[in-house]
This record gives structure tokens, sequence and C-alpha cells, in this order.
């Protein structure tokens, strides 16, 4: 497969993100747009209203001599873990997904601002990841020098590796953020009876309707362990759940 193919097979919004990620940080690497110009920085937003500072800092990953690789790696999991996510658990309804993206972005700038995180890409990338390794808590990933194991530990070997190296919590508000999603989109309803808080505005589903037909859903919400409700009896059998034997 070359290039061309390869980019065009990805899935919508995680080609987008791909894009602006590798466009800007290159962009920035090459001093066309200053660093400074595009960081989080909470007194410039509130203060001098930059609140394009909010949407850059996902993007733009200062590359240098040192960051390179962890930038390749960033990059390899976006297309690895959010091109699942949204292929397999969103494919017919990509709005959802993109409402996923905007939840964790703006959970991701109040963490930045908490924490004083200039650059936002390894959160938003660990939450992503994290919600995926939720959604396929039984699959065998592949990690470093050939180790494997469930993908349920990976978000954690990730957070601790970059707290190990790099001394920073960022991946771990990553997490945090993930599970913020998935609990009120799927464990609060699941577990608790509850509604589901995370559904997705109309307006997203009318600018980017859903999609008939194909397949999704390989990675699936966990089962429900809250009180089965008692049903009336009827004359015409058990319904079967979509997907069980």
């Amino acid at each position: 497969m070359d290039a061309g193919t390869w980019y065009r097979s990805l899935p919508r919004f995680t080609r987008y993100w791909l894009t602006a990620t590798v466009g800007l940080s290159l962009i920035c690497r090459f001093n066309l747009i200053p660093l400074h110009w595009v960081h989080l920085d909470r007194s410039a937003v509130f203060g001098q209203l930059q609140l394009w500072r909010c949407v850059t800092s996902l993007f733009v990953f200062p590359i240098s001599s040192n960051t390179a690789f962890h930038f390749l790696i960033n990059c390899f999991f976006i297309v690895q873990y959010s091109s699942k996510l949204e292929k397999d658990q969103y494919g017919r309804s990509p709005s959802d997904y993109l409402y996923l993206l905007i939840v964790s972005a703006v959970l991701a700038n109040i963490g930045g601002m908490l924490f004083n995180v200039f650059f936002l890409m390894d959160m938003l990338v660990l939450a992503i990841t994290y919600i995926w390794c939720q959604l396929n808590k039984d699959v065998t990933v592949t990690f470093w020098f050939g180790t494997r194991f469930k993908a349920m530990y990976l978000p954690w070997v990730l957070a601790a590796f970059e707290f190990i190296f790099h001394f920073s919590l960022a991946s771990l508000v990553g997490i945090f953020i993930g599970h913020v999603y998935y609990f009120f989109k799927f464990q609060y309803s699941q577990d608790l009876g509850g509604t589901a808080l995370l559904e997705t505005p109309q307006f997203l589903k009318s600018l980017v309707p859903d999609i008939s037909g194909g397949f999704g859903g390989f990675g699936v919400p966990p089962e429900s362990r809250a009180p089965p409700r008692q049903a009336p009896e009827n004359s015409w059998g058990r319904g079967m759940s979509l997907g069980r034997n």
C-alpha cells in the first residue's frame, strides 16, 4: 500500500487530527509560527482573550532532537488507537466520535491550565488510548521488546514510562480525562442504571450524519452490573440482544 492510499484509508477525524498535528508541529519546528504564539497560556487566554491557544495547543508538539521520537510515538498511537476506536466503535456514528474528541479537548484544556501543561498532545493521545483499552480490555497488545499484556494495562504502562523518564503528569491527566468520558458515557448508565450523560448534541448529528449499514462495535461497552428490571411475561418468547449468541 502506498502512502497516499494508506492516508486516505484512515478514518475521517483521525486523518484530520493526524494532519493538523503533523502540519502545525512542522510549521512551528521551522519557526514559521513561533511556539510562544500557540502554546496554552492561562493568562493569555483569559487576560488577553487569545482563545486560539486552546485549539493550537492540542495539535502543536515542540519537536526537537530530544523530543522527535516522543512525537513519532504519539503519532503512531493516533494512527493505531484513534483509528481503531473511530472505525470499530464509532464507525456508524462519526458525530459521536467527534463529540468524544471535543469533550476530551475541553477537559485537556482544563487539565493543562490546572497543571501548567503548555502542549496537550500527550493528554489527548492518552485519553483516546485509555478509552479504546477500556472497551477492549482483554485484547492482547504488544509493547516494547515484544512484551505482551492485556490492553487494560497499556495506559498505565505508558504513564509510568512518561513519569520515570520525563517526570510528567500529563499522561496521568490524560488517563483521568479518558476515564471521565468512559464513566459518564458507558459505566454510569450500565452499572448504575442512570441515563447516558454524554449524548451527542443534535447539531453535531446534523452536521455529521450517521452512516447507514457497515460494521461497527468491535469494542463494546462493559456488561451492565445494575440490577435487572423485571419485564412482563409475554406469549411470543424472548428477544435476543444484538451481538449476543
